[in-house]
């Protein structure tokens, strides 16, 4: 048998040898070395709520305006490889009437989407939870593809309480599954699929404990791709950091949690994916920072980017520039985004020199010395 019929008979074999290529190409370009992605696709409701947080009124302009400085920003583009919009954001025009999946682009800076539909409890379960939206999907893919999204993230979220005995079994294969379908109906569309199993921070559990429920997930994540035929090549991973519980008592270095991360995906996470975005998960851009930073100074000759996806450690700061001034401060909204993005590239290369990160007392000493 030769290498190709191998190949072709492997991940992705419902797809022709351009549309491999295609998928393959894109996946590439979201993992750039040293750029990573803007996760701007807060619904309507949950950016709202920010800005009301802050005294600026919710409304579509309002949003529309916010989107445009996330992807105007000037530098910005140095930083970016990608950018996870709402799909509202996805048919909305710049001031100058262009559509921003085409001035993203124009950029060079991949426009996605979150295709994704609300949460549900799974019964049951003590609580566990599915996403909703694979029965509608393929349609919906066709309407991103025509509208100029290149690429999806599905989100997962899983929640670690050990007196629970959550996540249970049956969750981590459901939501496993599901993500498993969607990116293999994505990739039929032409759309490069982020999965992103995402396990809460919350909780009492040790880095120890986290380790090895993030192994159990990621392990049945990557099964049941494969058992899909999902052409691995042209996917990409977005994981939450692996550490400890928030209210876990144990502390942890910087360092002890870059390193249980580069652990769990060298027990699981396959060659064939070129990279993994890591979402900030309620983490401040310090915290974030330095664990990511610790994870590409520990990696050694692990093959993948290893980069950011980042939604409230960018995007809170911002925010907070227009506590008490009634409208958004566009101007400064946009010089902290850059040097923020700044410190996000450099910790994707292990080149933040800044402190934090740490888990627990040891974070705290950490900080008190910095």
């Amino acid at each position: 048998m030769s290498v190709s019929s191998l190949i072709v008979g492997g991940g992705g074999s419902h797809l022709t040898a351009a549309q491999r290529m295609a998928l393959k190409t894109t996946a590439e370009q979201m993992c750039q070395s040293g750029k990573g992605l803007t996760a701007c696709d807060e619904g309507p409701a949950t950016i709202g709520s920010r800005f009301e947080a802050v005294g600026i009124t919710n409304s579509e302009e309002t949003r529309r305006i916010y989107r445009q400085m996330l992807f105007t920003a000037p530098g910005c583009e140095n930083y970016l490889s990608g950018a996870i919009l709402d799909p509202e954001t996805l048919y909305q025009k710049s001031d100058e009437g262009v559509l921003f999946p085409e001035l993203l682009k124009s950029r060079g800076i991949l426009p996605g989407v979150k295709p994704h539909l609300k949460i549900y409890e799974l019964p049951g379960t003590n609580g566990d939870t599915v996403m909703q939206g694979l029965d509608s999907l393929s349609v919906r893919c066709k309407e991103y593809v025509a509208a100029g999204a290149v690429f999806a993230k599905w989100r997962s979220p899983l929640v670690i309480d050990t007196s629970k005995g959550c996540p249970t079994d049956l969750a981590i294969r459901a939501n496993m599954h599901d993500l498993a379908r969607y990116a293999i109906i994505c990739q039929s569309e032409g759309l490069v699929p982020i999965v992103e199993p995402d396990i809460s921070l919350s909780g009492t559990h040790t880095l120890e404990e986290s380790i090895s429920i993030n192994i159990k997930v990621q392990a049945e994540l990557y099964k049941s791709m494969i058992d899909h035929g999902v052409y691995m090549e042209g996917s990409t991973l977005k994981p939450n950091i692996v550490n400890a519980g928030r209210d876990c008592p144990s502390s942890y270095t910087v360092d002890e949690i870059g390193s249980a991360n580069i652990r769990v995906l060298r027990d699981v996470f396959p060659v064939a994916m070129p990279g993994a975005n890591f979402l900030s998960g309620g983490q401040s851009l310090t915290e974030a920072a330095g664990r990511l930073n610790a994870m590409n100074k520990a990696k050694g000759n692990s093959p993948w980017n290893l980069s950011f996806s980042w939604s409230q450690a960018l995007q809170l700061p911002l925010l907070d520039l227009c506590k008490g001034k009634g409208e958004l401060q566009l101007e400064d909204m946009a010089k902290l985004y850059v040097e923020e993005l700044e410190i996000a590239s450099k910790a994707a290369k292990g080149e933040w020199e800044g402190e934090g990160g740490g888990h627990g007392t040891k974070r705290k000493l950490a900080n008190m010395s910095a």
